[in-house]
């Protein structure tokens, strides 16, 4: 591992900056990759929700809409296409007759473990062409920004209150 005065302070703003340059990156990445035919039949937007209801087994619509910050239409059509193919199931919410709930069938947990599985893949390829030490100072930088981001679930801590949980959960 370098030490740190052997490499040029960054600011904040440009830490931030190639973080998110990374997330766009992977983004492409990912979009291009489903475009081959692995991780159909699910678009970015629906991995997206996937990805928020397996952390979140149960979530109500509502809440859900929040977290990923699409309007009611929208993330009902998310749904309608995840139930098509078997993703996700929509049930009535314990807590109330009017709320839907929503879970991943045996189906959806299979695909997103298909999906986790070649983007292992894809990012085990490009970490093992990185210099040794670079590998390290990666993990420990990405379980800082994870760690400071609030652990897994983040959405869930990122938007915690009434909206994510009801007063009987």
């Amino acid at each position: 591992m370098t030490s740190d005065a052997e490499v040029a302070p960054l600011g904040h703003d440009d830490v931030a900056s190639a973080a998110g340059d990374i997330v766009e990156l992977l983004d492409l990445l990912w979009e291009r990759t489903r475009d081959r035919g692995w991780a159909a039949p699910a678009s970015l937007a629906q991995l997206r929700l996937m990805y928020a209801v397996d952390r979140e087994d149960g979530i109500r619509m509502r809440a859900l809409g929040a977290v990923l910050n699409v309007s009611a239409p929208s993330l009902s059509r998310l749904c309608d296409r995840l139930q098509s193919v078997g993703f996700v199931e929509r049930r009535p919410s314990p807590h109330s007759g009017r709320e839907v709930t929503l879970s991943l069938t045996t189906r959806g947990h299979a695909h997103l473990a298909e999906v986790r599985r070649k983007r292992g893949e894809v990012l085990t390829t490009a970490i093992d062409s990185m210099p040794a030490g670079q590998r390290a100072e990666l993990a420990h930088g990405l379980t800082g920004l994870r760690d400071a981001l609030g652990g897994r679930p983040v959405a869930h801590r990122m938007f915690a209150g009434p909206a994510v949980r009801g007063p009987a959960d």
